[in-house]
């Protein structure tokens, strides 16, 4: 692909992570990435997001977790308090 649209596609993707999580670390955006990327799936083919639960229910607890982390991290950007059932992860 054109590495100029390469770099400015990562750019508008750590903008993008940035605004949804307050963070652009590298592990963030791309969790931002899995997150979007199975979100726009689950939207648009979701007897596909489905079946590929079902087929791989470790993966799909995972995905659970990631969810639940922008959720939470978005929340804490946006001054609403986090979901008391999933506390964040201590920095400690």
């Amino acid at each position: 692909m054109n590495p100029v649209f390469d770099n400015e596609f990562e750019a508008l993707v750590e903008k993008f992570a940035e605004l949804l999580t307050g963070r652009t670390d590298t592990i963030t955006v791309e969790k931002v990435k899995k997150w979007a990327i199975y979100n726009h799936i689950h939207k648009t083919m979701p007897a596909l997001a489905a079946h590929w639960s079902q087929s791989h229910p470790e993966a799909k607890r995972e995905m659970r977790r990631l969810f639940e982390e922008i959720r939470d991290l978005n929340q804490k950007l946006r001054g609403a308090a986090p979901n008391p059932a999933h506390p964040p992860e201590s920095s400690e």
